[in-house]
């Protein structure tokens, strides 16, 4: 299926002007990181910058919009991807800066369902997630590019239930959005991260993946090379501190990612 393009736009358009790209003077620092992280990215910030003299705007997006935008010229100075795949793009391009990049967040993957939705999944091989939709359809992030959907395929691929439901998948341009087709009721059931789900008191989680289902979620951070503003350094030393991490944790991401 094509992206999903239904929501209505009144319904979404805060989602549509937190996501939407920035406009930055040239004394702002830009981080583009990944939809899935917001609540605790823009909880961390809002720490860095009690802190510092600096001014950040945060671009959320997928990270393969993210991605290529930043290879098109995008103003960022440090990329956060919800994938190594998308980061390593970047590194092949020699586009972020040599020896910055780390490991920064782990998450957990799960099927989300309407909070008031009577559904209970016990997620393993041949489970029945196809009887579960009722015909409806299955949220997910675009399997083909964004990092959510590429894990969601790859788990229902594991779990020998892909072919099940592959014609009931609503392709979504980032995660955030499959989560609010399931807070909306226009999904019966989504792929999304946990940490997503805990954001949206409209939706609840039905089963958590096997972590052996799916490639480890690794969220990695690094500076863009073509930007050499020193406070930027400062900024992604602040994310990847001890400071930060009970931030991160707060919101159900997991720390310390090898």
């Amino acid at each position: 299926m094509r992206p999903y393009r239904l929501v209505p736009i009144a319904c979404c358009l805060g989602l549509l002007l937190t996501l939407a790209p920035l406009r930055a003077s040239a004394a702002d620092l830009i981080i583009f990181a990944a939809a899935s992280l917001k609540e605790g990215l823009d909880d961390a910030n809002a720490a860095y910058m009690r802190q510092n003299s600096d001014n950040v705007k945060i671009s959320y997006a997928a990270s393969s919009a993210l991605a290529k935008q930043i290879e098109s010229g995008a103003p960022a100075n440090i990329f956060i991807s919800a994938d190594l795949d998308w980061m390593d793009y970047l590194e092949k391009r020699n586009i972020i800066r040599p020896g910055s990049r780390r490991n920064l967040l782990g998450n957990q993957l799960v099927i989300a369902a309407p909070a008031d939705a009577d559904i209970k999944l016990d997620i393993g091989p041949g489970f029945a997630l196809a009887d579960a939709l009722k015909g409806g359809h299955l949220a997910m992030a675009d399997p083909d590019s964004v990092p959510a959907g590429k894990y969601g395929k790859a788990a229902l691929q594991k779990l020998g239930v892909w072919k099940t439901v592959e014609s009931a998948v609503v392709r979504t341009e980032n995660v955030r959005i499959a989560l609010l087709l399931v807070s909306r009721h226009e999904a019966p059931l989504g792929i999304v991260y946990a940490t997503d789900a805990a954001a949206d008191p409209g939706v609840k989680i039905d089963g958590i993946f096997p972590t052996e289902t799916h490639p480890p979620i690794v969220y990695p951070i690094a500076l863009i090379a073509e930007n050499q503003d020193p406070a930027a350094k400062r900024l992604l030393d602040f994310l990847t501190s001890a400071t930060a991490k009970p931030i991160f944790e707060k919101h159900g991401f997991s720390t310390g990612v090898e």
